[in-house]
């Protein structure tokens, strides 16, 4: 049957179902099939909050949204173009994002009257005319995958797992996806059982094959593959980006990396990750509790190594004393907070950025830390490395900010030239004539020297007490800790004149307002940016990555504009700071969804902010 084959310039695909239909792996494989094919990509899991709701329940659906194209882009898109149900919850959970005209493939066999009380349909939307807005494609995708199967030797119950592989197969086919990594990857996953991954195979076909031959589908669209700078390019989630990171900062620093972690959402994937390499000098340990973690993790930087510790809000709240310590101590020391929707437990699945506050402020005493925060999935490999530069460098605790948005999220990646990563110098304290001093500083930078245990010669005392400025013995003297304090708050005040100015794109230069942001929302104010300039307003971007120290041209920046608008995903706190530090009245635009923002709903916010002028 040929088939009319329409071009597209973007499409936005949501995979959804309940958490036991591998909505998550169908999601990723379309992914690192179209990252192959050489379309711009964005992805957006949505995992449920509970490790395994009722099934067929609202609370158990489980998502995955991929918005790809021929040209840049820079979020996973406000609204599907194609929704994929694979039962009631998920049609329900997911059918207000929905756009009219959109496509809408239904799995049929799962709109039982049981699984729709379930979710309090009286009536089959399917079947009356709740749905006439959109392109209804009802198909009994678990039947169909199970006849398929039926000359296989496997239970039905293995044979309707399949039936994400089928859909995977007929949205291959609809939109021109490559198959052969699909048919690897399956080969590979099911090595061991090879009746389970020949019928996974056969599932993926027979998906293939029915849009190929099916009158429901005339029409096949393909999107060509993106413009990108020459360069070897892979897809990557921001937890994969920074475990990266970390490996590399090991190998620019010279340094072994310790990584001292205790499993928790949505960090656990960098421990997982970088203990894969072991062959780079990397030890991962995974302690009993947070606090153990990153007791260990201090220790190894003590002991000559960069120590790193992952973790996220609830676990940063648990390692706040010995972050203190290691301002005490003045020791380079990595704490990775990969955010989530707080507070306590809250939601850990669902993103957030609210814990700003926390790493700035959330210790006892003086105590104060450099903080970093990437702003893309691959923005975290490069993050990685800053921090531990700083680190290094300057001798202290640094905090780099994450969220659970750019955790899962992914992007394409070009790979960096090695050559091109900044080179890390420990600079070990060695032994010399005079007397070590362990808290004599470095006249540029204030950090202390950084003596190895052990070492003939470099003998001193560590720990939490005050020490005395230059000898390091204890002092309870009140002007030697007056000194102290204000030294290790210059320190890190120092490296702002040590960092990137902050980078302004007003291309008119007659903006008179500014959007600044930072981390994960820099994808959807970059996306709302240019829709308000596509209507002919002015309006300047700025994205903060030093949240401590602020880079030292932010007063000038902000000075610069009429009105500053922050975005955040909580409820104001850069807006605080940037209030308290600089008197400047920014507006902030804040919302706490456990979701990302999405470019319309900024963009309308911009416009009314310029338009008010």
């Amino acid at each position: 049957m040929t088939k009319q084959v329409q071009q597209l310039d973007r499409v936005i695909i949501r995979f959804a179902g309940d958490s036991g239909d591998g909505m998550q792996l169908t999601g990723d494989r379309f992914t690192q099939e179209t990252a192959a094919f050489g379309n711009d990509l964005s992805t957006l899991p949505n995992f449920p909050a509970e490790i395994r709701a009722p099934a067929g329940t609202l609370p158990g659906v489980s998502s995955f949204q991929l918005h790809f194209a021929d040209h840049d882009i820079l979020t996973p898109g406000d609204a599907p173009n194609v929704l994929v149900a694979m039962n009631p919850a998920a049609l329900k959970a997911n059918l207000a994002d929905l756009p009219r005209g959109a496509d809408l493939i239904v799995n049929t066999d799962e709109f039982t009257k049981r699984n729709l009380a379930k979710v309090g349909y009286e009536t089959s939307p399917v079947e009356d005319d709740s749905l006439a807005e959109y392109r209804v494609h009802a198909l009994p995708l678990t039947s169909m995958t199970v006849k398929a199967l039926e000359d296989f030797d496997i239970s039905k119950k293995d044979a309707e797992r399949a039936k994400n592989m089928f859909a995977l197969g007929l949205l291959s086919w609809l939109y021109h996806r490559p198959t052969e990594g699909t048919l690897g990857f399956l080969e590979r996953k099911f090595a061991s059982k090879p009746e389970i991954m020949k019928a996974n195979i056969a599932a993926f076909q027979a998906g293939w094959s029915y849009g190929e031959t099916t009158e429901a589908f005339s029409v096949q669209y393909e999107i060509k593959p993106a413009e990108h700078e020459p360069g070897l390019y892979r897809n990557i989630t921001g937890n994969l980006a920074l475990a990266y990171g970390l490996v590399a900062a090991g190998v620019q620093s010279g340094l072994p990396i310790f990584l001292g972690s205790y499993p928790i959402t949505p960090a656990s994937d960098i421990l997982h990750e970088v203990s894969k390499h072991k062959k780079f000098g990397v030890r991962t340990f995974q302690a009993e509790d947070e606090i153990a973690a990153v007791g260990a993790a201090l220790g190894a930087s003590f002991g000559g190594s960069l120590g790193v510790t992952t973790t996220s809000g609830p676990g940063i709240a648990l390692k706040s004393e010995t972050i203190g310590l290691g301002v005490a101590t003045e020791l380079p020391l990595l704490v990775i907070d990969v955010q989530r929707a707080g507070p306590s437990t809250g939601m850990p699945t669902k993103t957030e950025q609210a814990d700003l506050l926390q790493v700035m402020y959330g210790r006892n005493g003086e105590a104060p830390v450099p903080v970093i925060a990437p702003q893309s999935p691959s923005d975290c490999f490069y993050a990685a490395i800053e921090a531990a530069r700083i680190a290094v460098k300057y001798r202290t605790p640094v905090i780099l900010l994450s969220d659970g948005y750019l955790a899962n999220g992914s992007e394409p990646w070009r790979l960096p030239d090695v050559a091109s990563l900044p080179k890390i110098e420990p600079g070990f304290a060695a032994p010399s004539q005079e007397d070590f001093q362990p808290f004599k500083r470095d006249p540029e930078t204030l950090a202390r020297p950084w003596a190895i245990p052990g070492t003939a010669g470099l003998e001193h005392r560590i720990g939490g007490l005050e020490k005395a400025d230059g000898s390091g013995n204890i002092s309870y003297d009140p002007a030697n800790h007056d000194t102290m304090t204000r030294l290790r708050q210059a320190k890190v005040d120092g490296i702002a004149g040590d960092v990137e100015p902050l980078a302004v794109d007003d291309p008119s230069g007659a903006a008179n307002v500014l959007v600044l942001g930072w981390g994960g929302t820099y994808g959807a104010i970059s996306a709302a940016v240019r829709r308000v300039r596509s209507t002919g307003r002015n309006i300047a971007q700025a994205h903060v990555r030093h949240l401590n120290p602020f880079p030292a041209n932010l007063p000038e920046v902000l000075r610069s504009y009429d009105k500053v608008i922050v975005p955040e995903i909580n409820l104001g706190q850069l807006s605080m700071m940037l209030r308290a530090r600089f008197l400047i009245d920014v507006i902030g635009y804040n919302q706490v969804r456990g979701l990302p923002f999405k470019a319309e709903e900024l963009q309308g916010v911009i416009q009314d902010v310029i338009d008010s002028e």
